[in-house]
């Protein structure tokens, strides 16, 4: 099933490491020219370096998609780059974790701006070229061509999680996100949807005493989950093990494949089984 995305253009946030970089690389596997974007330079630069090296095409974006100008940089570079914009992965994200009673405000508003509001941003950035276009084409009756969303959300967000009142609250804001932009965008045959991931092996469920960190507003925010934790979640996951990134990844193609093409709204659960 080779060639899915074939003469696609893709803008992947949070596309140097895990979960985002793998979703980058199958999607140029399948054909898309891809737009890496991530914080930092040599993780995105790495991932470009791969994709050429096996004969796709890509580009990097470096910057913070927390900064309010980031989007338009962002969604303006792809299409100056590649002419069009065919789908936007809306995958940066960090977890940044308290129990509800020590949680700061800081750390609160940190998870809705990097999971809601940075999303919401590139959306609205992408308008132009998705819904406006859609509607141009619509409107002179041609046939459009395949747009989509998908937005990354997890089962901290459907299920709620102790210890993550706030990542729990901004990925279940993403599903609301996902139904509405479905709903507006949807009569210009624009598909929106969300992909859930559980136990998935990248930086963020790495067991946090490795020491794990990210760098946010010059403060160092531990990564991972407790280790003692680590061992409970195959046994509430019906594959018995974790995800790797490419499996993950795969349900993001799916979604954004044009044979998903009357699948929108929809929230799919890339889990393993987890709580079924």
């Amino acid at each position: 099933m080779a060639g899915l995305l074939e003469n696609q253009v893709a803008v992947i946030t949070g596309a140097g490491r895990g979960i985002g970089a793998a979703a980058a690389k199958l999607f140029a596997e399948h054909g898309a020219s891809v737009v890496v974007s991530d914080r930092d330079a040599e993780p995105a630069e790495a991932v470009v370096a791969e994709i050429k090296d096996a004969g796709g095409q890509a580009t990097s974006v470096t910057g913070d998609v927390t900064d309010a100008a980031f989007a338009e940089k962002l969604i303006k570079a792809a299409v100056d780059t590649y002419g069009k914009l065919h789908i936007l992965v809306n995958n940066a994200g960090y977890t940044w974790d308290g129990v509800i009673h020590k949680m700061t405000d800081q750390q609160w508003q940190a998870m809705l701006d990097i999971h809601c509001t940075a999303a919401f941003r590139m959306i609205r950035a992408a308008s132009p070229y998705m819904r406006d276009v859609a509607k141009a084409d619509k409107n002179a009756g041609k046939e459009p061509e395949p747009r989509c969303i998908v937005n990354i959300s997890s089962t901290s967000g459907t299920h709620g999680n102790a210890g993550q009142i706030n990542y729990s609250t901004a990925k279940m804001g993403v599903i609301g996100m996902t139904k509405t932009v479905a709903k507006e965008w949807g009569q210009f045959g624009i598909r929106c949807n969300a992909v859930v991931f559980g136990y998935i092996e990248t930086r963020l469920t790495r067991p946090k005493e490795e020491g794990g960190k990210i760098a946010v507003g010059g403060q160092e925010i531990a990564l991972g989950v407790p280790s003692d934790m680590l061992g409970f979640i195959p046994m509430v996951t019906a594959l018995k093990r974790p995800g790797k990134p490419e499996e993950a990844a795969a349900g993001v193609l799916l979604m954004a494949a044009p044979i998903a093409s009357y699948i929108t709204g929809h929230v799919l659960e890339v889990t393993g089984g987890f709580g079924v």
